[in-house]
């Protein structure tokens, strides 16, 4: 009975967070395109269909269901209303309902949460213009900073050495690149390593560089990007993809990965000393053969004048 209970709680939060989630998304859809057109996404301003500017009603704005019915079309135009915005509702409802399935109702969960909705908006504007807006990234630094002092102090200089981490490596890349990436790849994952602290924004990195490499060489082969040809490739979505990994099995996952470090740097350790070790007793061979070789030269002389 109390199993049921515990199932039945549990698939009621993951409901309620998939449904809490589709409309951050949708908002979030909202504050990455108003904020690409220079517009204020706060105040009194509706939202309205960007072709007949029509003004969209409470059943038009119903994340997931109003596209479904709609058909990705506007009631009053019929003009198309973009896919994007379904995209973004699902996704978002997915990674909340996927965080409170894993975490459960905790503090955990309301900081990866916050981290979902920093990779959201980030992402779209990246993916839309190119461009990832300092206030966001750096709100995130502040926010995961905040939230940490529920954990005391070790939580928040965990989450500073992430953000120095995330900001570090990037402006690192940036200055021996001669300005390969952009400062925003730097400032979005100073924000999100400030949420994860510094040992899940080490794993969030390599995974997200590892997903981006091998995304632009399927690129590459099926001829969407061209090798030589300077091409920018939004990197923000493929961070996210680690980001979003890191704040799922975070804590499984770079346990794993430090523990596969260890063992082998162990083992590299181990080969250098029996290297080490090996090398020190060829030298004593070779300096004990030359004490010999010396040894029988003066038997020699000394055999010879004696007669």
């Amino acid at each position: 009975m109390m199993g049921f209970e515990f199932e039945f709680e549990r698939e009621f939060c993951v409901v309620i967070f998939a449904i809490l989630g589709a409309s951050f998304g949708s908002f979030l859809n909202v504050v990455a395109h108003r904020s690409i057109e220079g517009r204020p996404w706060w105040g009194r301003e509706r939202s309205i269909c960007e072709t007949c500017k029509h003004e969209l009603g409470f059943w038009e704005l119903i994340p997931i269901l109003s596209w479904l019915c709609l058909r990705g079309r506007c009631k009053n135009c019929g003009a198309r209303i973009s896919v994007r915005y379904l995209l973004v509702e699902l996704i978002t409802g997915i990674a909340f309902a996927s965080i409170i399935f894993r975490h459960g109702l905790s503090f955990e969960t309301l900081l990866a949460c916050v981290g979902i909705c920093g990779i959201m908006i980030n992402s779209l504007t990246d993916i839309e213009t190119g461009e990832i807006f300092d206030a966001y990234t750096l709100s995130f630094v502040i926010l995961g900073l905040l939230l940490r002092i529920y954990w005391g102090f070790d939580a928040i200089l965990d989450g500073f050495f992430g953000a120095l981490f995330g900001f570090g490596i990037f402006a690192l890349i940036i200055i021996l690149s001669r300005g390969g990436m952009g400062w925003g790849d730097a400032t979005f994952m100073s924000g999100m390593g400030a949420l994860l602290g510094w040992k899940l924004a080490i794993l969030a990195f390599y995974i997200g560089i590892m997903f981006g490499g091998i995304c632009v060489l399927i690129l590459l082969l099926i001829g969407k990007i061209h090798w030589g040809k300077k091409e920018s490739v939004p990197l923000v979505p493929f961070l996210s993809v680690g980001c979003y990994v890191a704040f799922l099995y975070g804590d499984v996952t770079s346990s794993l990965l430090f523990s596969f470090t260890r063992s082998a740097c162990s083992k590299n350790t181990n080969e250098i000393i029996s290297g080490n070790t090996a090398i020190q007793i060829a030298r004593s061979c070779k300096n004990l053969l030359m004490n010999v070789m010396i040894a029988d030269k003066e038997c020699d002389v000394i055999s010879n004048c004696e007669c």
